[in-house]
């Protein structure tokens, strides 16, 4: 609910979060990423990672489709109807196909319906830690091919003092403080969520400053959202027949289902400010997976919901 009102309140008050603006988001919004990354390596369950180790097909298949299938079918997507967008809004969807899974959400979709719940944690964890990586990776190339390419050294160098450093650092500051975290695991993601929130202003206020979005009438928002349907149920039915194909049981298709279809918005507008810096169309980058975010999360829970009652029947 709060991410309407915030991009509405980056079009009442843009000069606010736009680079140069008060809040000096230019600086401000690189301490929020780390932040958000360090509050992520407090609460990754290290003990879980060593637990759910062994159950190797599932972890293939949700890390497979997550950083090859799923970025696969962007580009197959991308090169039908691509070509028909506006440069960032294809770049956004490409964005979208290339985010690693939720944090969280998978894993308490998981355990509602019954699944695998240390098999989705597993999963999860991994799936965010490889992200930080791989996912720039992916961007780099995918918007060099588009002749759009920023420098590869200097991506690098933006994801590991924003992300990867806070990352570890948060897991060697797990080592003391995992009793700590645990208990404050909630407060911890409210300051993540607000943390968002404020990387999502930012970059709206950056957009409305530079009227990045005259012109840019309702069809296509709804274009996109059309766009990000059709991506979603292509992404389920496929990680539907894999699991089927590959011979999971009930428990690791459920936890296959919630985890590899899903993006994050967690990290994902964390990682598009660390990619794209100020960039004005970063608005529309964000746009499909602001739409994806919601979808998910609505279809997943009806299917956990009745999953998880067909299993108590």
């Amino acid at each position: 609910m709060a991410l309407p009102v915030t991009v509405l309140l980056a079009w009442v008050v843009p000069e606010a979060g736009a680079t140069g603006g008060w809040l000096r988001s230019e600086v401000t919004t690189r301490i929020g990423v780390a932040l958000i990354f360090l509050f992520q390596g407090l609460v990754l369950p290290t003990a879980a990672l060593r637990q759910g180790a062994s159950r190797w097909r599932l972890h293939l298949l949700i890390q497979g489709f997550t950083f090859v299938l799923f970025p696969l079918l962007g580009i197959a997507l991308d090169l039908l109807v691509g070509s028909r967008l506006p440069p960032d809004l294809r770049l956004g969807f490409l964005f979208l196909c290339v985010l690693p899974s939720t944090v969280s959400t998978s894993v308490v979709l998981t355990g509602i319906a019954g699944g695998n719940t240390v098999g989705a944690i597993f999963n999860a964890a991994l799936s965010n830690v490889i992200g930080v990586v791989i996912t720039p990776l992916w961007v780099a190339w995918l918007m060099k091919a588009g002749g759009q390419g920023r420098e590869l050294g200097g991506v690098v160098k933006e994801i590991v003092l924003l992300l990867l450093l806070p990352l570890v650092i948060g897991q060697l500051l797990r080592w003391k403080l995992s009793a700590w975290a645990d208990r404050n695991k909630k407060r911890l993601g409210n300051a993540s969520s607000g943390l968002i929130l404020f990387l999502v202003f930012a970059a709206f206020c950056n957009s409305v400053q530079a009227r990045f979005w005259n012109g840019l009438g309702g069809g296509l928002l709804l274009g996109t959202a059309l766009g990000v349907i059709l991506i979603f149920a292509l992404a389920m039915a496929l990680v539907e027949g894999l699991s089927r194909a590959t011979g999971l049981d009930r428990g690791d298709r459920i936890a296959a289902s919630f985890c590899a279809p899903q993006k994050t918005i967690a990290s994902g507008i964390p990682l598009a400010k660390a990619i794209f810096g100020a960039h004005p169309g970063l608005g529309l980058i964000l746009l499909p997976i602001l739409l994806y975010h919601p979808l998910q999360l609505i279809v997943c829970g009806v299917l956990a919901d009745r999953w998880g009652r067909k299993k108590e029947g």
